[in-house]
């Protein structure tokens, strides 16, 4: 599932397309993209048509483009979702669900396609709500409002109002090994099985080792790791591992060259060569070095 870094390096690619745009036509091609919608199809295509677009928004992994002052266009890329730019009048796109013309001031007719082979991923319209904090609700907006669907999604750790301090008390407080916690969306968000591992490997964490027995210098050390491979991912791109995980061009990123944990089962540790192991882990599956992450 894409997390935070590849559905930022999305968000960062519509920005410039689609602020200040106006949708001119709305075309629903399958119905099963719009499961988080509260509404019809039709409703869907009304709603949007005609609508302007102020901001590219992210919160976790979800998406969000604001069209009023209370409403918003809300994507989840769920497994395989894809969200592409494409010139208007370009041929359908494989497993092609949605499809958005807008007219930009400066780039003119695009279209904007909303294309999901497995179809858990969706679009829905959204009524926005102010932010529990005040501060702005996510990466690239400056609004204190945030879809309703999206409101219960923590902070991820690279927002600026993301809370150090509530982070460390909440860890506190869970015997739940520690992957479990850094994958629960409602205490930290943006992070999946990718980045969960990799962090856990950079600060020499077992996966099970349970939250509440960390030291608040060990947090400390685990919110850093967390931040500095997530900035890294997205340096470079996202990790893609098929055809799925695209950035709006439809162009692959490039951060599983990176990899230090995730997918390397069998092969030696780039810390002190002890083959890496892979564990079934919540109907997945953990990557980790068995000597230099020891659970203690």
């Amino acid at each position: 599932m894409p997390e935070l870094p590849e559905v930022d390096v999305v968000r960062a690619g519509l920005a410039p397309a689609v602020i200040g745009a106006r949708v001119t036509s709305v075309e629903v091609r399958d119905v099963r993209a719009l499961t988080r919608h509260v509404g019809t199809s039709a409703d869907f295509e009304t709603q949007l048509t005609g609508s302007v677009i102020s901001e590219a928004a992210r919160r976790g992994k979800f998406l969000w483009l604001p069209i009023s002052d209370d409403r918003a266009v809300v994507g989840h890329l769920g497994m395989s979702g894809q969200i592409l730019l494409r010139e208007a009048g370009a041929q359908a796109e494989r497993h092609e669900r949605v499809r958005i013309m807008i007219d930009h001031p400066v780039h003119g007719e695009l279209a904007v396609v909303f294309a999901d082979q497995r179809t858990f991923g969706s679009l829905a319209i959204d009524h926005m709500v102010p932010t529990i904090d005040g501060a702005p609700a996510g990466w690239g907006t400056t609004l204190s409002m945030i879809p309703s669907q999206v409101a219960h999604i923590a902070r991820d750790p690279l927002d600026d109002a993301f809370d150090a301090g509530a982070f460390r008390a909440a860890l506190a407080k869970k015997a739940s090994a520690i992957k479990r916690v850094l994958l629960d969306q409602t205490v930290v968000s943006g992070i999946g099985n990718i980045y969960a591992d990799e962090s856990l490997w950079a600060t020499r964490l077992h996966p099970e080792q349970p939250a509440n027995t960390l030291s608040a210098r060990k947090v400390t050390e685990l919110l850093g790791a967390v931040r500095a491979v997530l900035l890294k991912a997205l340096a470079e791109g996202g990790t893609s591992f098929d055809a799925q995980y695209v950035n709006v061009n439809g162009q692959a990123g490039y951060f599983a060259h990176s990899l230090n944990a995730y997918g390397r089962q069998g092969k030696p540790c780039d810390r002190c060569g002890n083959a890496i192991v892979r564990e079934s882990f919540m109907n997945r599956g953990s990557h980790f070095c068995p000597r230099c992450q020891r659970l203690r």
